[in-house]
Parts: C-alpha cells; structure tokens; sequence
C-alpha cells in the first residue's frame, strides 16, 4: 500500500513518502527511505515494485553524476525528466520497470519544479502529484486546500492532512512517512512522521 506525493510552493518543493517494504500480507521493513537525493537540489520520490524501485533509481543517481563528472555541470531538473522518461520509454519496450516516480527539483533560473513519471514513462509537470492507494486521499486534500504560494510551514501542515487522511481512511495504511524538502539551499530531509518503532 504505497504512497508518494509531492507540490511546488513559494520558493520549495515537497516530497513525502511512506516507509514501508511491503510484500503481499507482510511487513518487511518500516524505515525504508523511497525518496532519494540525486544530486545538491533534486530529489526522486519512487513508489511500484522493491526490486524496479532500488534498481532504477540507483541507475537514475549514478548517471545524473557521471553526467555532472564528465560535463562540470549539474542537470536541470527538466532534463533529468527527460532522461528518466526516456529510459523508462526504452525499458517498456524491453523489460519495463514498474515504477512510478515524483521528481522534485530546484534550478537557479527557473526555481522549484516537480515533475509526475509513471511507469509507462508519462510525463507532466505539475505542481501537485501523487502515486499509490494513498493518493486518493492525498490528490483530494491537496486539491481543497493546495495554493501555489504556499510557504513551507503551510505545505508541511497540509502533508501532515494528507498522512492523517491516509492512516485514518485506507485500510492497510502505512504508518511512517518521510518528509524531504528541496530549495535554493539544496535537497535535504526535513521529518519523519513515526506511528510504529523500527
């Protein structure tokens, strides 16, 4: 039962996702971080199978760096997009990956962006986005009370909505969630919301 989502405020973008490795009936881990920091000011929000999910990414990661070695400089945001939809376009046709991803990033010029990448390698900006069971409950409460110019204090209290309606209504709800932050300061971890020990 998977949950990742994400939005673009005033100068910041967001992405939370629960911590639980699952597999059919059981529990394997509460603590899996499924949001991953790829480089200074980017950060993927992954949901779909462990194996597509671990795997992906990391290749995601390790070529948006040998892009930054080789060239001396970063990859926008949008262009790591374009790179992950492209691979996920030519994997589908191959061995697809089932695994669906909210791509947060900030750039100089053209400031926080988020992107939605699903596994049949869609792609959209947005300023809004979510994947799994939970994003029923979370797409419905960002669209009552999301507004482009939240700050960060109003974001992190509307994904607080968003892990309550998520743990209150589905019926086999992750309970830990982790909440990343990206902006002009770069990407980093801003909380965890625990209900279950490690």
């Amino acid at each position: 039962m998977e949950c990742v989502f994400g939005m673009v405020g005033k100068g910041f973008a967001l992405v939370v996702a629960d911590t639980s490795a699952v597999n059919s009936i059981l529990v394997h881990k509460s603590n899996e971080d499924k949001i991953m920091v790829l480089d200074s000011h980017k950060l993927m929000g992954a949901s779909g199978e462990a194996g597509d999910r671990a795997q992906f990414t990391e290749y995601v990661q390790k070529n948006v760096s040998l892009y930054q070695f080789r060239n001396n400089i970063p990859l926008t945001t949008k262009a790591a997009a374009n790179f992950m939809r492209g691979e996920l376009a030519t994997a589908l046709r191959k061995n697809p990956y089932m695994v669906n991803i909210v791509l947060a990033g900030y750039d100089k010029e053209t400031g926080p962006s988020l992107y939605f990448i699903d596994y049949i390698a869609t792609l959209h900006k947005v300023d809004k986005a979510a994947f799994g069971y939970g994003s029923y409950f979370s797409l419905a409460m960002m669209d009552r009370h999301y507004h482009p110019d939240m700050t960060v204090d109003e974001a992190i209290k509307l994904a607080e909505q968003c892990i309550e309606e998520i743990r209150s209504r589905l019926v086999v709800a992750p309970q830990n969630f982790v909440i990343k932050i990206v902006d002009k300061d770069g990407a980093r971890e801003h909380s965890w919301r625990r209900t279950t020990k490690d």
